[in-house]
């Protein structure tokens, strides 16, 4: 059982069977005792997840961010900070509380709806994931794109996605999960083809290459690979590129799985390399790296995710 206790700030509350929202996350997941004893989310294999302490700094964001929202409930800015600070200190469930006080209260601000499917992914409820955000699709026509600003800033402090690409990104990722290939295919090569910078590529060129590998349309996956370089300017997604290098041949087995496969950015480009494993016709080792990936703690990573689904639908969790 993968239970790690989060602390609290405060108690939270909300009037139990109303319709209507309150400032703050459900009380029966916060406590007085500092302590949440319930899990986030439920894995695809039925077993409770449970999310890590967060830091001091991260509860300092977070407190900061509640203040600022509390000050003003109106402000979609600050209420959109709230959730994103409580998600980024393991509470998704509170977290997905606020963005739905943020689709009741801003119905036209569909980063409500990106942000409240983001968290519907980590919490494995992936139908909810894709109503959100095919409406949020429906939300942003013919609105301006907006970059959106970083949470955790990478290290030259340079946001990289906009709001239409990262709906773009999570409606795929929810549609993979559900195992809807052609979906899935359709918005990322939508994605892939709109990235404006090179992290874009190979975040969405990852992706698109794995699907079009399972749909068995290599010449296409391969294509893909055309537009993926060594030199490219790689500023946050080093995994993937990592991985996408390897699917064309220009690192080898070793050179591209990391030696400490624990952490969460090193999600992705272990269940990359299952994944063509898979395709490959080495099912076995495919999903003993699968499975090597989802007894880690990461649960949150769209690669630990991923790997669930994959097991979940072969019969494959050892």
């Amino acid at each position: 059982m993968k239970k790690l206790l989060l602390l609290s700030l405060a108690p939270f509350a909300l009037i139990a069977g109303c319709e209507t929202y309150s400032a703050e996350p459900k009380s029966d997941r916060v406590e007085d005792s500092a302590e949440v004893s319930s899990p986030q989310a439920m894995s695809l294999f039925g077993e409770p997840l449970y999310s890590a302490e967060p830091s001091e700094a991260t509860l300092e964001k977070l407190q900061d961010a509640k203040q600022a929202y509390e000050q003003n409930p109106e402000d979609a800015d600050k209420l959109i900070w709230y959730g994103r600070r409580t998600a980024y200190a393991g509470d998704y469930q509170a977290a997905i509380d606020i963005f739905s006080m943020g689709v009741e209260k801003h119905p036209e601000d569909a980063r409500m709806l990106r942000h409240r499917g983001h968290r519907y992914i980590s919490t494995r409820q992936f139908d909810k994931a894709i109503a959100d955000l095919e409406k949020a699709s429906v939300v942003m026509q013919n609105k301006p794109d907006e970059i959106e600003p970083d949470g955790l800033p990478n290290p030259q402090n340079i946001p990289l996605t906009s709001l239409y690409g990262n709906v773009r990104y999570h409606l795929g990722l929810a549609y993979y999960l559900k195992h809807d290939l052609e979906n899935a295919r359709r918005i990322y090569a939508e994605d892939f083809e709109l990235a404006e910078n090179d992290d874009g590529v190979v975040a969405s060129g990852h992706w698109l290459y794995m699907i079009l590998r399972r749909m068995e349309r290599n010449a296409e996956a391969e294509a893909v690979l055309t537009k993926i370089s060594e030199d490219m300017n790689i500023i946050e997604n080093t995994y993937y590129h990592r991985a996408t290098l390897f699917y064309k041949g220009e690192l080898s087995y070793d050179e591209a799985l990391p030696d400490d496969r624990s952490g969460v950015g090193t999600a992705g480009i272990v269940y990359g390399i299952a994944n063509w494993h898979l395709y490959n016709g080495e099912n076995e080792k495919a999903y003993a790296l699968m499975n090597e990936l989802v007894d880690g703690p990461s649960w949150a990573a769209f690669g630990y995710i991923a790997a669930e689904s994959d097991l979940v639908k072969a019969g494959a969790r050892k």
